[in-house]
């Protein structure tokens, strides 16, 4: 794992939250985007190298909506940026971690994602990334 990608921040509603962290962080949204399959709004912000992503759910019964009923807004995961988001699912699954998905899903920000669950990661949730490259 090369770098922390991004922080997931799960929101009720993604506009307040939007110029929250705006005047928090000093910076504009650089993006916005709606991950259909997923069924989630999002917005990237961007701090020097780091980024955040805020996770607004478009469905009562997504991942994203059960976790803030349960937990609350909040750190919903963090991601790790990968070279080869194959091999390094491979190295998890022999580790012994539960993968969340079989295959990389296309995510948000132009990048193929997988999910660790977090019962073998002390509670949190992890993505692992990687950039899609286009030929």
């Amino acid at each position: 794992m090369n770098k922390i990608e991004h922080i997931g921040i799960a929101v009720k509603d993604l506009n307040s939250s939007i110029n929250i962290y705006q005047k928090l962080l000093n910076t504009d949204c650089y993006k916005t985007e709606q991950v259909a399959s997923e069924f989630v709004n999002t917005a990237f912000f961007k701090t020097g190298e780091n980024k955040v992503e805020l996770l607004q759910s478009t469905a009562p019964d997504s991942a994203i909506a059960k976790f803030i009923e349960k937990k609350g807004e909040g750190i919903h995961h963090i991601a790790f940026l990968v070279d080869d988001i194959l091999a390094e699912m491979e190295r998890l699954h022999k580790e012994g971690f539960v993968l969340l998905n079989e295959s990389p899903k296309k995510g948000a920000d132009n990048k193929m994602v997988c999910f660790v669950h977090p019962k073998d990661t002390n509670g949190v949730l992890i993505e692992i990334c990687q950039e899609i490259k286009w030929v």
